[in-house]
């Protein structure tokens, strides 16, 4: 069976996409952000500045080109979870089955110190930050109905996602991101506290 026109047209998009951000990105890594133009980075892509600006807004975006993807992801752990499986469980399976890959990237090391070397992408990210736990307070509170504002739903929301931070450098990252999770499911008890028994 041959595939669709329209099916053809969006893998080449796609792939055009992809092409263009793994350019920009070496560029970046090789020069620094600020020594590379979208003219470098369309000339490296072999293609135009205009195909460029079809696909990404700005340099930034470049950057950070799976982020949209990321957050649908994030929401969709929680909106498309099994029956049965708690919302943080639900979160708990996505970050130890997408976030601990990206961690171990040979470049991840590399593209952290590019974002934390350079302000603009520093505040870009910091933004996207804000908009990513927006998004998925917002999914929590409906799943349990109530308000988008509500300060435990926020509250957990960023929580998840200072995860990728706070287990960076970890010796076992996979242990580390289940002691967070441990942590928010019951909450915090000072290390080396024994459990108060019940009962005499």
């Amino acid at each position: 069976m041959t595939s669709s026109p329209v099916g053809r047209r969006e893998r080449k998009k796609a792939a055009t996409r992809q092409a263009i951000a793994d350019a920009a990105l070496q560029l970046f890594l090789e020069r620094g952000y600020d020594q590379v133009s979208i003219r470098d980075i369309a000339d490296a892509a072999d293609v135009s500045t205009t195909t460029v600006f079809k696909h990404f807004t700005g340099k930034e975006a470049l950057v950070f080109d799976r982020e949209d993807d990321r957050e649908s992801e994030l929401v969709a752990a929680v909106r498309q979870r099994p029956a049965g499986l708690s919302i943080l469980d639900a979160l708990r399976r996505h970050v130890l089955d997408t976030w601990l890959l990206l961690s171990e990237h040979p470049q991840i090391a590399e593209f952290s110190d590019l974002v934390d070397s350079t302000p603009v992408l520093r505040a870009y990210a910091e933004h996207m930050w804000t908009r990513h736990a927006g998004a998925l307070g917002a999914a929590v509170a409906d799943e349990i109905g109530v308000e988008h504002d509500d300060l435990a739903c926020m509250a957990l929301a960023r929580f998840v996602l200072e995860i990728p931070a706070l287990t960076r450098g970890r010796q076992d990252r996979r242990a580390a991101v289940e002691a967070v999770f441990d942590i928010l499911a019951r909450g915090w008890e000072p290390p080396g506290k024994q459990p108060a028994r019940r009962g005499g």
